[in-house]
């Protein structure tokens, strides 16, 4: 698939968002601290790869902070969540909140948004990622994939964790 929607508005992505099946490309994201890591540096883990437009919003907000609980017993599997945001800010809310099950990714200078053609191409909110969920293995293969409807939506938590819960 390559759309989403904005409040009912189609909106076309940079590609077709890979499916479940397919190899998880590695990509490079911006951590708290400024440094850079990678998808593959978590090895064996099961990665939860949680993209949203942007903290600063209300569903991006109630969506970490679900994902942060919902992950909070799972120690094999990391949250990561990927954001065009600026990692200081991303820092600043998930400290404000308490959110410690997650990993924040800026994507400001990262590839994860054209790599997994996430990212909108027109609209009012162009240049960011859409509101997509990929469940990674061990093996780096992509086992549960969802790109939301509508941006304003959440996503299907219960299948993302049934996905996890499978691996």
């Amino acid at each position: 698939m390559n759309q989403t929607k904005l409040r009912g508005n189609p909106i076309k992505l940079h590609g077709t968002v890979p499916g479940a099946g397919t190899k998880a490309s590695d990509f490079t994201y911006v951590r708290e601290d400024l440094s850079e890591k990678k998808l593959y540096d978590h090895g064996s883990k099961i990665k939860v790869l949680i993209a949203v437009p942007s903290l600063d919003t209300g569903i991006c907000q109630i969506e970490t902070r679900r994902f942060n609980k919902e992950l909070s017993n799972k120690a094999n599997a990391v949250g990561i969540v990927i954001s065009k945001d600026l990692p200081f800010a991303m820092k600043r809310f998930c400290a404000a909140e308490g959110l410690e099950n997650i990993e924040i990714a800026s994507d400001f200078r990262g590839n994860f948004s054209t790599t997994y053609k996430t990212l909108m191409e027109e609209g009012p909110m162009k240049g960011l990622s859409a509101r997509v969920v990929f469940v990674v293995d061990g093996n780096n293969t992509i086992r549960y994939a969802e790109i939301v409807e509508d941006i304003t939506h959440e996503p299907n938590y219960k299948a993302v964790m049934d996905a996890v819960d499978a691996i």
